[in-house]
């Protein structure tokens, strides 16, 4: 029997609420799909860019830690490569830990339209572009990593 992918989350009436509930759903896919994965595998280039699901992990939570958290990201590249010091634990944890301060900042945005936190820039967009950007942002990955991990062993879905 087929398992059904799991539907979008049931989120708070509020425009805020609303947004962050799509994030974490995308948060939770894209980490599941990295989970449990042996650690040669999930780190292995699935395409010739170079692409891995642990890279890819790892690049939205320097994603996350620049547009949500207001932290400098010198190189874009790198942030697409675990160093060989990282576990695939190590990294899926930062990503957790990552978003879980992000919902704690995002949760005192009363007003969604002033600037976000965008280090390096004199006017940087909204806070509802950039959280509407980390859901097109995390979504793209999402499907990147669906890929990835049928390539490895067949697993699809959510």
């Amino acid at each position: 029997m087929k398992k059904r992918d799991t539907g979008p989350p049931a989120t708070a009436p509020g425009e805020r609420d609303v947004l962050v509930g799509f994030l974490d759903y995308l948060r939770t896919s894209i980490a599941a799909k990295a989970d449990g994965v042996p650690e040669d595998e999930v780190r292995a280039p699935g395409v010739p860019s170079g692409t891995s699901l642990l890279g890819l992990v790892k690049h939205l939570t320097a994603v996350e830690r620049y547009h949500l958290l207001g932290h400098e990201v010198p190189d874009w590249e790198a942030t697409f490569r675990a160093g060989a010091d990282e576990t695939a634990a190590e990294v899926l944890a930062a990503y957790a830990q990552t978003g879980a301060e992000a919902n704690a900042a995002v949760a005192g945005w009363d007003d969604l339209t002033v600037p976000g936190p965008r280090p390096g820039r004199r006017t940087a967009p909204s806070r509802r572009w950039t959280l509407v950007h980390l859901i097109e942002e995390t979504a793209r990955h999402a499907g990147h990593a669906d890929i990835l991990r049928e390539q490895l062993d067949g697993r699809t879905g959510r």
